[in-house]
């Protein structure tokens, strides 16, 4: 890793050693899964083993089909799946809001297959280029990819990606391109969950044109998927959001938030629902705090970019490639001013703890995430601390 301004340092010998191990794993892992069947190819062992992505690509043919509103009953929306796959357990459900719906029909008309592959690695490609920007270096790519998490997201075709490069966009542009980190929020906003801190971030920090041009282009999506798929769309998103609201209490462990970790070691919903609260307020206020603080920007976009799988309780396995954008800020501080100690380590703890998921299917996504808040919150303090002794 190039220093910058001639300063900071480059990465240890064995962390290169091991974020190539890591490229290997999930450039080998990906292929035997795609090779050996049933996640990329449409067909179903009649157990639910598919890809997530039949839904996008389902979705897509209803809206072409003139069936926009319909996507929104589940019953209606598996129905048109197992046309595809054939039977399989559970439900894949649609619970974005009509401004996705662009994306799904645009998907639907490439074949299956194609589609797959279009979709998962152009969004790889806008989640590199996201974290290379954030890190200001070429390295950045190679750890953009040796990120555990990527594998999770890559075998079922789902959006992580997107929002990852979406996310870390917006705070690598917030600075010098405001309008633009703005735009790239608004286009968020089809996974709304993932916006819940950013407002009092953006207030706290004074961030009005980020604010303004995140407003417009919410705006302007709504207005364009209302004209082209009718208001009845909007209504039936809200009316058939309760589904996806409701979690599957046989897989709690699979929920990468405090509330599936309560749930998970048997607590009920009423004690999962305070401890996961108590948690999304302990973030936004530390948000709160650091956005309207002197400490430096990587700081507080780091703490943001960890807060936001923090605050949600809807986390699952293939949303962690989220917490590439914080590790990558931490990663700019280290170029250019040096690592703290056992920061490295540390950020190996939290990548470790992503990659054991397949082996464990328990909420240690969630313990990433505080493992990446506490590097943080500790980069805030020393600062703080060197500030005053100045």
């Amino acid at each position: 890793m190039s220093p910058a301004h001639g300063t900071g340092a480059k990465l240890a010998h064995a962390v290169e050693l091991v974020g190539f191990a890591l490229i290997v794993v999930n450039v080998v892992a990906l292929i035997a899964f795609y090779v050996q069947g049933s996640w990329i190819v449409p067909v179903s062992n009649g157990a639910g083993n598919i890809a997530d992505f039949v839904t996008f690509w389902a979705v897509g043919r209803e809206i072409l089909a003139g069936h926009a509103a319909a996507v929104y009953d589940w019953p209606t929306l598996k129905a048109v799946e197992e046309g595809i796959v054939g039977p399989f357990s559970g439900y894949l459900g649609w619970a974005y809001p009509p401004t996705f719906l662009f994306v799904a029909a645009v998907l639907a008309l490439l074949p299956y297959t194609t589609a797959f592959v279009v979709w998962v690695f152009s969004t790889f490609a806008a989640y590199l280029v996201a974290i290379r920007t954030i890190i200001g270096d070429r390295i950045g790519y190679f750890l953009a990819a040796a990120f555990p998490a990527v594998l999770a997201n890559s075998m079922v075709g789902q959006n992580a990606f997107l929002s990852a490069g979406l996310i870390g966009g917006a705070l690598a542009l917030m600075e010098k391109q405001p309008l633009c980190a703005g735009a790239l929020l608004g286009l968020l906003a089809y996974k709304p969950h993932l916006g819940l801190l950013f407002p009092i971030a953006l207030v706290m920090g004074g961030r009005w044109r980020v604010i303004a041009g995140a407003t417009a282009v919410v705006a302007a999506t709504v207005a364009a998927s209302a004209l082209a798929f009718g208001g009845e769309t909007w209504r039936a998103f809200f009316a058939g959001i309760s589904p996806a609201l409701t979690f599957d209490g046989a897989a709690w462990g699979k929920l990468q938030s405090a509330f599936g970790l309560v749930r998970a070691l048997g607590g009920g919903e009423t004690l999962a629902w305070t401890v996961h609260i108590i948690v999304a307020l302990t973030a936004a206020c530390l948000v709160g705090l650091l956005w309207r603080s002197r400490v430096a920007y990587e700081i507080k976009a780091a703490a943001l970019g960890t807060a936001v799988p923090l605050a949600t309780p809807h986390l699952l396995a293939y949303d962690l490639v989220i917490l590439a954008v914080p590790i990558a800020f931490l990663f700019r501080l280290g170029r250019t001013g040096g690592f703290l100690k056992h920061e490295l380590a540390g950020i190996g703890v939290a990548c470790l703890l992503i990659l054991i998921y397949p082996f464990v299917e328990a909420p240690v996504g969630f313990a990433a995430a505080l493992v990446i808040a506490a590097l943080a919150l500790r980069r805030a303090v020393t600062a703080e601390k060197t500030e005053a002794a100045i």
